[in-house]
């Protein structure tokens, strides 16, 4: 049954079909030619995968992140750290991690991201006389920190699999998340310098002052967030429509740039995200499920624990397959197909929950633009009409420096903890 379920899988995936799709259908064979499940338990999987609480936080911060595009906040908000980081030698790359940072701690979405980024920012990197692959390289890698700041989407789909808080989770990711964007920064400034582009300029006051008015709006949702969630006063779903509900108003009465056509425009678009990653849960949950049934999760741990290996080389082997995984498959699935497979095995050597979740979304982060498949390469070649083979190699020294902080973060369970401790959560 485990190997028919293997093969059809790989066999679907090289044929292009949809990843929800290839759950679906390799679930619903299996299903029926080894069990006598009735069709009911199949629905009622579906849907059981859905209903939790938690997941209702996901379209609001979808569509926080849909209007605040639209309505010309996240062009202000871009605006306003370009004029306080730019004038640094490596300001412009560094405002480009900066805002990928502050969008991260709105949005969650590291496609919207590297999308937000790369249309604002990529032009302003080459003019700046930056190589096209460093700063093809620098937008597809640095959207993906959307996922590790909170909230963060993927941490909202491991809490609903492991039961794990998704408050200190969000909590959790700041460090990591800063961590690796300062890692990247180092890595910008020497770019800099060797390209010979380190000539400072001076601050422009009068300029600070205006993005500053401007952006002041912007910079108020994630304060919202933050002290929503951390401050005890919501959840993070009801942190998520507070954040919509603002990104409407200050779009619409603010900044005055979104009308009912752009109101209808981003609930359609935020409708459409939202059903896309809906549907990629509900059959991931069914393979999920039947990877149980079948003694999957069970067997590998047993495997794992008969090779009498060190916690770190199962750490290591954790992280590879979860790399591996990262190249082929969207985030979404591997977190809910994944999860139940290795966090049995990472408790029992002992990893904390909350940290082995940072190392799984810090995986999941990776592939975003990990080639052959991981999203951001698509969204950015779209836009810039670049070709796949380009950009792969574009992304290659970000992603080995992203590998570096993982592993880091990995056998450093202070960077995730740090924060929890301290506030005592």
């Amino acid at each position: 049954m485990n190997a028919l379920m293997a093969i059809m899988a790989l066999g679907l995936l090289f044929l292009g079909l949809p990843i929800w799709l290839i759950f679906l259908v390799t679930s619903m064979v299996v299903i029926f030619l080894f069990t006598n499940t009735p069709l009911a338990v199949v629905v009622s999987t579906l849907f059981g995968t859905l209903d939790n609480l938690v997941l209702l936080a996901i379209p609001g911060f979808i569509f926080a992140g849909v209007a605040m595009d639209r309505g010309g906040m996240t062009v202000r908000m871009i605006r306003w750290l370009r004029s306080w980081v730019g004038p640094v030698p490596g300001g412009t790359p560094l405002t480009v991690i900066a805002a990928g940072e502050l969008f991260g701690a709105i949005s969650g979405s590291s496609a919207a991201s590297a999308a937000a980024l790369g249309k604002v920012l990529y032009p302003a990197l080459r003019k700046q006389g930056f190589s096209e692959d460093f700063s093809l390289g620098l937008v597809t890698s640095t959207g993906a920190i959307a996922i590790i700041i909170p909230p963060s989407i993927s941490m909202i789909l491991y809490s609903s699999v492991t039961g794990c808080p998704v408050g200190k989770l969000f909590l959790a990711g700041f460090i990591p998340g800063i961590f690796l964007g300062v890692l990247v920064g180092i890595y910008a400034v020497y770019i800099t310098y060797r390209q010979g582009l380190a000539h400072g300029v001076k601050w422009d006051w009068a300029e600070i002052w205006t993005s500053t008015k401007e952006a002041v709006a912007t910079l108020g949702m994630p304060i919202i967030i933050a002290v929503g969630i951390y401050g005890g006063f919501t959840t993070p779903t009801e942190a998520a429509v507070l954040a919509s509900v603002y990104a409407l108003l200050v779009s619409a009465f603010v900044y005055r740039e979104l009308n009912w056509q752009g109101l209808w425009d981003v609930t359609i678009e935020s409708a459409r995200l939202t059903a896309m990653i809906f549907l990629i849960l509900a059959s991931a949950g069914l393979f999920a499920w039947v990877l149980t049934i079948g003694g999957v999760p069970q067997a590998l741990a047993n495997l794992i624990k008969s090779m009498n290996l060190a916690p770190w080389a199962i750490l290591l082997m954790i992280n590879i397959l979860l790399l591996l995984a990262g190249m082929f498959i969207d985030p979404t699935s591997n977190v809910l197909v994944l999860t139940p497979i290795l966090w049995p095995i990472a408790r029992i050597i002992g990893v904390d929950i909350i940290h082995f979740g940072i190392i799984v979304v810090v995986n999941m982060a990776i592939g975003m633009f990990s080639p052959p498949f991981g999203l951001n390469l698509f969204v950015i070649c779209s836009m810039f009409k670049v070709s796949a083979d380009r950009l792969a190699l574009s992304v290659m020294p970000f992603f080995a420096i992203y590998v570096i902080g993982l592993m880091v973060i990995t056998y450093v369970p202070f960077l995730s903890l740090f924060l929890l401790s301290i506030l005592k959560w």
